[in-house]
């Protein structure tokens, strides 16, 4: 899940300033991390803690409940990172419902689960209930596990053609457009479904990691988010990432999350 960390903290200084070119630095000192790293890590530390259960699965109600919690807790360590208005009531508030959103905060936190699943059956079911807690409309779902699934496939070795079919076919979404075709006219669209093709065409045009993370800023909208989907995407597909891309995002990341991107790493082998 790093690679979507690292998409969001190089995106970050895009999301209100675009850019539509690839040729761009990827740090400068007003780099940083924003809420899509805080929610990703915090979908990975309820992972975790699932771990810790190991004679019962946690049912639905259970999950549901864990990943609340992390949102929330994490939301509490790192206020003021760029939270949607609606998802920051929620958080405050532990009583709060799931408030029907559509948007892709529920996809840009959920590549962990891509990552520590090991079957597309129990993706899509994981991150459904990470969705659910606060995305409960069926476009803020879809979009969840659009991308979890695409993390997933990446991850088994599957080609980009399988990736774009079984995306295309499960979620309707419509991967057929050119990077070039959508980024002319692309304006800033936080939903799931008017951001989380166009993260994934971005991976699939892609010739490695740090040409995705590129590619995702390119698009322009709501750039750190995107790249955040795609990093997650990337990295699961192409193994590595840049060593020196490793260590400049690290920098930008407190203890806490770095600790806990460790130990996810870690408990599912993931290598860098």
């Amino acid at each position: 899940m790093l690679g979507a960390v690292i998409g969001d903290v190089i995106g970050s200084i895009f999301e209100w300033h675009n850019t539509k070119s690839t040729d761009f630095k990827l740090y400068d000192r007003f780099t940083r991390f924003t809420d899509d790293t805080v929610l990703t890590v915090a979908v990975a530390d309820a992972i975790l803690n699932k771990k810790k259960h190991p004679i019962r699965l946690l049912d639905h109600l259970d999950s549901k409940r864990l990943y609340a919690s992390k949102l929330r807790q994490y939301a509490r360590w790192y206020p003021n990172v760029g939270y949607g208005q609606n998802f920051e009531a929620w958080a405050m508030n532990k009583e709060s419902k799931p408030y029907r959103s559509y948007g892709n905060g529920s996809a840009m936190r959920v590549s962990p689960i891509g990552f520590a699943f090991n079957s597309i059956e129990e993706v899509l079911v994981e991150s459904r209930r990470s969705a659910l807690v606060t995305h409960n409309h069926r476009q803020g779902i879809r979009g969840a596990q659009a991308i979890a699934s695409a993390v997933f496939l990446a991850r088994s070795n599957h080609s980009k053609d399988e990736i774009r079919t079984f995306i295309q076919q499960r979620f309707k979404y419509n991967l057929k457009q050119k990077l070039d075709e959508i980024r002319p006219t692309y304006m800033f669209d936080p939903s799931c479904q008017g951001s989380v093709p166009q993260a994934i065409i971005a991976f699939l045009e892609s010739t490695n990691f740090e040409d995705a993370i590129r590619k995702a800023i390119s698009i322009g909208g709501d750039s750190d988010t995107i790249a955040c989907m795609t990093g997650g995407i990337a990295q699961a597909f192409y193994k590595e990432i840049p060593k020196d891309i490793v260590s400049e995002v690290m920098l930008k990341l407190d203890l806490k999350l770095r600790q806990v991107i460790g130990l996810f790493n870690d408990e599912y082998k993931i290598s860098l």
